[in-house]
């Protein structure tokens, strides 16, 4: 098999793990090096002159391409679901929260709630954060 055929073939390995691992661009960035070598080796390029047109066609790729790629991803954030959501939350007082229970407004849903500070007491009309929810119990603090 020619020079130039063995590039080509690690050309398609790199483009297939790239594929296979999306959003990182690293594999995707030593492409254009892998091209570049078997141009070289389909000119008639010895093997010194290949190797040597792939390692600084990958470090300029690594060190142009991959930040400018990089930079242009758009991963949306982790999204939280259920009661994970909750956490973080500003909520109301309805009733006297202390560590013994109480009961607060969330997002318009009525929860039973304790303080998430054991010695910490919450009159009716506090508005407060949730810290953590434990079950059907809402944590909750100033």
């Amino acid at each position: 098999m020619p020079d130039w055929g063995v590039w080509i073939i690690v050309t398609a390995f790199f483009m297939i793990g790239e594929l296979v691992t999306p959003g990182l661009f690293f594999l995707g960035a030593v492409v254009p090096a892998a091209v570049a070598a078997a141009l070289i080796a389909a000119l008639g390029g010895g093997i010194g002159w290949q190797l040597g047109a792939f390692v600084v066609g990958s470090a300029a790729s690594l060190g142009l391409l991959r930040p400018i790629a990089v930079r242009h991803v758009h991963l949306p954030p982790a999204t939280r679901t259920g009661t994970a959501a909750l956490v973080g939350a500003k909520a109301l007082a309805l009733e006297r929260v202390d560590s013994r229970g109480g009961l607060v407004k969330i997002g318009g849903e009525t929860w039973s709630a304790r303080a998430y500070i054991d010695d910490q007491v919450i009159e009716p009309g506090t508005r407060v954060e949730v810290a953590q929810i434990e079950g059907a119990t809402a944590l909750v603090y100033e």
